[in-house]
C-alpha cells in the first residue's frame, strides 16, 4: 500500500487528490518529529514541514520512500544528496506561497516606512501626533532585491507600482519571466548602495549570516532591511548593532535566528529584547507565506509534482 505521512496542517483537496491518485494519505498534524525513524520505513511519500529533519539517517531507513514533499520552500531539512543517492524525489513549492511572502514583505515595509504601527496605538489613546508619523516614500528609493527566484521576482513585480528603481544580485539565475525584465541585475557592489534590501534566498553555506557586520558596513545609504527567507540569513546581533549606530535605518524580519523563545540563551534573550524594543523595526513571526490563498497553492503545487511520478 502506497502510504504518505501529511505532518502538518494542509489544504483539504490535498488529502482528497491524493487518493485520488491511489495513495494512503496519513495525516497527523503536530506529527512528533523525532518519531520520523520509526515510521519511514513503510512509507510510500512523505510531506513535512520545517520541524522534521529529513537526515541521511532517516532516508537511509526510507527503504519505500519515493518521494519527499515539502510545504513551502525551504530544503536545507533535507539532505538533498542522500535522497539523490537514494532516488528519492524532493518537491518544495516555492511558487505556491512566493505571491503570499511578497504581499506580506511590501505590507511590512509600508508599515515601517509610514510609522503605522506608533501610528495606531497613539490614535487609540486619543494622541494626534501627525508630525512625528510623517511618512517615507518608496517612489524615488532604489531597491535591491537580493535572491531572484520565484519569491524575489514576485517581490519586484508587486513593487513595481510604487516606481522604484529595482535591482538584483543572482548569480544562480539565467533567465526572469518577461513582465520583471525592467529590474537590472547588479552585483553586490551596486547592492550595498541601495536604499531598501530585501533577502529571497534559501538558507545554505554561501548564505549563511549573509548579512553581517561586514555587510553592513560596505552599506553606503543606511539601507531598510527586510528579510523574509530565513533567519540564519542575518545575523542578529550584527543587526541589531547596525541599528543602533544608524548604519541601519530599519528593519522588517519575519524570520528570526532562533524561532523557539523559550529556548533563548541569555545572550539571545538580551539581543532579541534590544531589537524588538526599537521603534524602527517591525516584525512578524514567520507568517509572511501564510495565506488562505498559499494554503491551497501549496497544495496544487505538491498534488502536480506527485502526479507526475505516478
Amino acid at each position: 500500500m502506497s502510504k504518505v505521512l501529511i505532518t502538518d496542517y494542509v489544504h483539504p483537496k490535498l488529502i482528497t487528490q491524493l487518493e485520488e491518485l491511489g495513495y494512503i494519505p496519513i495525516y497527523k498534524q503536530g506529527f512528533d518529529p523525532n518519531t520520523i525513524s520509526e515510521v519511514i520505513h513503510d512509507l510510500t511519500g512523505v510531506i513535512i514541514n520545517s520541524k522534521i529533519k529529513m537526515t541521511s539517517a532517516v532516508i537511509e531507513k526510507g527503504v519505500n520512500l519515493k518521494f519527499i514533499g515539502r510545504l513551502g520552500s525551504g530544503l536545507e531539512i533535507i539532505d538533498l544528496e542522500a535522497a539523490r543517492k537514494a532516488n528519492i524525489a524532493v518537491i518544495n513549492t516555492p511558487s505556491g506561497n512566493c505571491n503570499a511572502v511578497a504581499e506580506h514583505a511590501i505590507g511590512m515595509l509600508l508599515t515601517l516606512q509610514n510609522k503605522l504601527l506608533s501610528a495606531d496605538a497613539e490614535v487609540r489613546r486619543s494622541i494626534w501626533n501627525r508630525e512625528y508619523h510623517r511618512g517615507t516614500e518608496i517612489s524615488d528609493k532604489k531597491v535591491g532585491v537580493i535572491g531572484f527566484g520565484h519569491t524575489g521576482q514576485a517581490f519586484a513585480r508587486r513593487l513595481r507600482g510604487f516606481n522604484p528603481t529595482l535591482v538584483y544580485y543572482d548569480p544562480y539565475v539565467t533567465s526572469i519571466a518577461s513582465d520583471v525584465n525592467y529590474c537590472e541585475s547588479v552585483d553586490m557592489s551596486s547592492i550595498y548602495k541601495c536604499d531598501i534590501m530585501s533577502f529571497h534566498v534559501p538558507l545554505t553555506d554561501e548564505t549563511k549570516y549573509m548579512l553581517n557586520a561586514d555587510f553592513i558596513l560596505k552599506c553606503t545609504e543606511n539601507p531598510v532591511i527586510i528579510n523574509t527567507s530565513r533567519g540564519q540569513v542575518v545575523d542578529t546581533k550584527a543587526l541589531v548593532e547596525g541599528l543602533q549606530s544608524r548604519q541601519i535605518s530599519g528593519a522588517c524580519l519575519d524570520v528570526f535566528e532562533n524561532e523557539k523563545p523559550h529556548t533563548y540563551s541569555e545572550i539571545e534573550r538580551n539581543t532579541y529584547n534590544s531589537l524588538f524594543s526599537m521603534a524602527n523595526v517591525v516584525v512578524s513571526p514567520h507568517i509572511a507565506g501564510w495565506t488562505h490563498q498559499s494554503l491551497e497553492g501549496i497544495s496544487d503545487v505538491l498534488l502536480n509534482r506527485i502526479s507526475q511520478l505516478t
